[in-house]
């Protein structure tokens, strides 16, 4: 093996050890297996063309060409284009499904599904890499350069992957491979110096080789060879081994995951996590994708939220979840803390059948509340206090997710009637403690509001009601999704002062203001009922994603409220006042397009904090459609950019199947049998059997048949064809010389002369037929006639200047 081509293996090698480090960014690994036999693919084609030798500037584009066509070829067909013909098959649909993956890492939490869009940034991403790795190190001879792509991959993973697997095996590969690379090179250079030097060993030594060996192979490394392995072991120990010593380092790449893990100790607690943040990519989603496909028994189906988590502390930046202990899920759960027996003696028990999309990541389990018994696979986790399912740990980095589950859910279907409501007693004092904590920097307009709209009521069921209307009905709220408001205690008192928000504000601040009132609550997070459908069947999309108040009231548990002024929102019939509700004192807007859920643009007001931004928790403007606004897309001029030079460069290689297909159907569609002829003999000559104008038509047909290899039916198609040739140039005048089956007796030909070639031999017939040549013949001939227009207007010229001198 020569020294160039050892450094081009090991330049793949180096690339697809750094790409190890993008696994943990999806559930599975599979696109490794196909970004390493492109990889391999780019690699022999940069090879092959420095070997021809082509100018480097042709070499990294002929990689790329073939890359690019490759990739289009592979993915085409999986987007969501409307197009058709062979362009919107290689480009129109490729350019899709580009954008849609660039869409679903927005969406989809780590790990996400390996959707054909992810999977196509993936591949295409590791290609580009391989490209930049092949042009420095071996194209350019600078193998040191190389490892800049190569920790760029590192770093935008690393970067990604944070806390989710950004492991030190990941960077252990990335530096054996970079250092692989190296030696590889050093290898070369030191071939190319001649004679080696140093501590040789004691046998022959090849100059050409850079190595000492015996007759057995078995001699020792040269002397600069074992230093470089040295050199770059004792590098790659002390990166790994400083970071974990320094404090102000932390752990560096050996360290474990920060604190932010969902569930920690192996599945044993569920760590404070605000699942805004997971579930940020379902409300900001552009289309409206279902997610959730359930069937119930529920006589109220309309009132039926799918609940996921409860948020229960609020630390004064935001709502979250605090840490409980996990159980195995039980094969019936407790009852609901809080819950008489009266109350539940007036329930009813009702099955849920839920279906999860493949594309639905979430690791809490959607259920109806409260639920009594759940059947589900998987290793699922419960956590008491929220009645709340969390996937369990399935190995490192991996976690029990919904994605693609079935499952069934027994709930009850609790009526509680609203006296029973306002005669409830006090909550219990655990959680009365619990439930009613504030932070010390709650501004104190929110207690005075709340005290303010809840002046006069006698009870706490009664001040639920008058908070509740007063962000529905009558407090002049609007529901809006162009708010820079954010969640935290400054937010609140913003929120109260402008009157405009969305789901998330309404139930946080009707959450805080109970607390003020020493009413326990906390915060639900899920879905709205949904859609249901004429099969009977309830589609849950993106935009049914929601978030409400859930206050505890002793004998009937924690009790639903729905303060969110939103149409498609039904209030609890056990919160409806008995007197009409008076018209609100401000007009409600209609809902946006992500009427559940901010855009994913970020907020323009200076007030919110850099917590509340970095969490997505600072609401924004509405997505717009045309432009996908708020969601960090391209603009349509990148869009229409990318896609004229994405159409240029796979056009190219399609001009001379698209001129055949052109001249084809002008000769055919023109019924004239000499046209038909040259037809049927320009494709012959396409399949390698070169006209020969010295034969007779009927001796060129016998000879195409017979080089052809054409069965008995296509043999006759050629033969009739060439009868009508005969008919044409020795007929009489007046006579028919052509028939109505002309052409389907050349395309029939055609056929089954592509038929008798291998794969390639076909791509060669149709990408670069050899009839092609005739253009070349054209554009000759063309040329040899202006140059003799050209020389007698020259010659005419030079006669008549002498005689106008003469004059």
């Amino acid at each position: 093996m020569s020294g160039r081509a050892r450094v081009t293996l090991f330049g793949v090698l180096a690339t697809l050890l750094t790409s190890w480090s993008l696994a943990p960014l999806v559930e599975t690994s599979g696109w490794l297996v196909q970004a390493a036999l492109l990889l391999c693919l780019q690699a022999a084609v940069g090879a092959g063309a420095r070997r021809v030798p082509l100018a480097r500037p042709l070499t990294i584009g002929a990689q790329l060409l073939v890359s690019l066509l490759v990739l289009a070829f592979l993915f085409a067909g999986k987007g969501e284009s409307t197009g058709s013909g062979p362009l919107a098959f290689l480009v129109t649909d490729f350019g899709a499904l580009f954008e849609r993956g660039v869409r679903d890492v927005g969406e989809f939490a780590i790990p996400a599904p390996l959707s054909d869009g992810i999977r196509l940034l993936l591949v295409s991403g590791v290609l580009l890499i391989g490209l930049l790795v092949d042009a420095l190190a071996v194209t350019l001879r600078s193998a040191a350069s190389a490892g800049l792509p190569l920790l760029a991959l590192y770093s935008v993973a690393a970067g990604l992957s944070a806390g989710q697997g950004g492991s030190w095996f990941a960077f252990l590969l990335a530096g054996a491979g970079y250092l692989l690379l190296l030696l590889s090179e050093g290898r070369d250079r030191l071939a190319q110096w001649g004679r080696v030097f140093g501590a040789a060993p004691s046998s022959r030594v090849s100059a050409a080789s850079g190595y000492g060996g015996g007759a057995a192979g078995g001699g020792r490394a040269l002397a600069p060879v074992r230093t470089g392995r040295r050199i770059g072991a004792v590098a790659l120990g002390l990166a790994l081994a400083v970071p974990a010593g320094l404090p102000a380092l932390g752990g560096g790449v050996l360290g474990a995951p920060g604190e932010d893990a969902a569930v920690a100790g192996g599945g044993g607690t569920i760590s404070a996590v605000n699942p805004l943040v997971s579930l940020q990519s379902s409300l900001n989603a552009q289309d409206n994708r279902v997610v959730l496909k359930y069937r119930t028994d529920s006589p109220q189906w309309g009132e039926q939220y799918l609940r996921i988590l409860a948020l229960d502390e609020f630390n004064g930046v935001k709502w979250e979840a605090s840490g409980r202990p996990l159980t195995d899920v039980p094969e019936r759960l407790p009852n609901p803390s809080g819950l008489s027996e009266q109350v539940r003696a007036g329930a009813a028990e009702i099955r849920t059948t839920v279906s999860a999309a493949e594309t639905y990541a979430q690791r809490y389990l959607p259920m109806p509340y409260p639920a009594t018994q759940v059947d589900i696979a998987g290793k699922w986790r419960y956590e008491p206090v929220g009645r709340t399912l969390v996937g369990d740990q399935l190995g490192k980095d991996r976690f029990q997710n919904v994605q693609g589950a079935q499952y069934t859910v027994r709930s009850l279907l609790l009526r509680p009637t609203a006296a029973q409501l306002q005669s409830a007693p006090g909550p219990n004092p655990f959680v009365q403690a619990e439930y009613t904590k504030l932070p010390d920097n709650l501004p104190p307009v929110v207690a005075e509001t709340a005290r303010r709209v809840t002046q006069g009521a006698r009870d706490d069921y009664t001040r639920a009601v008058r908070l509740q209307d007063f962000f529905a009905v009558n407090g002049g709220f609007r529901y809006d999704t162009k708010v820079s408001s954010g969640t935290g205690s400054q937010a609140i008192a913003r929120f109260l002062a402008d009157k405009e928000g969305f789901c998330v504000h309404f139930a946080f601040s009707m959450a805080a203001m109970s607390r003020t009132l020493g009413i326990p609550a906390r915060v639900a997070v899920g879905f709205t009922p949904g859609e249901k459908q004429s099969d009977g069947s309830v589609n849950v999309s993106m935009r049914d994603a929601h978030a409400w108040p859930e206050l505890y009231f002793e004998g009937v548990g924690w009790t639903r409220f729905e303060p969110t002024p939103r149409s498609g929102i039904s209030v609890p019939d056990y919160s409806r006042t008995d007197v009409p509700a008076a018209q609100p004192s401000a007009p409600a807007a209609l809902p946006s397009q992500s009427a559940a859920a901010p855009s994913a643009a970020p907020s323009q007001n200076d007030a919110c904090p850099p917590e509340l931004k970095r969490l997505g928790e600072c609401g924004s403007a509405a997505p717009k459609q045309d432009l996908g606004a708020g969601s960090g897309g391209v603009s349509a001029g990148a869009v229409l950019g990318w896609g004229a030079a994405a159409l240029v460069l796979l056009g190219l290689p399609l001009l001379p199947l698209l001129w055949r297909r052109r001249v084809r159907d002008r000769r055919l569609g023109s019924g004239a049998v000499p046209a038909a002829w040259r037809e049927l003999g320009d494709a012959a000559w396409d399949v390698g059997i070169a006209p020969d104008g010295a034969l007779s038509p009927r001796g060129a047909a016998e000879r195409v048949v017979r080089l052809g290899g054409l069965d008995a039916e296509a043999g006759q198609a050629v033969h009739r064809v060439a009868g009508a040739v005969e008919r044409e140039l020795y007929a009489p005048p007046g006579a028919e010389v052509s028939y109505p089956g002309l052409s389907a007796d050349v395309l029939s030909a055609r056929s089954a002369l592509l038929a008798s070639l291998t794969r390639r031999g076909r791509l060669r017939a149709l990408l670069l037929p050899r009839s092609g040549a005739r253009l070349a013949w054209a554009a000759s001939a063309r040329l040899a006639a202006l140059s003799a227009r050209a020389s007698s207007l020259t010659a005419r010229l030079r006669t008549r200047l002498p005689a106008r001198g003469r004059g």
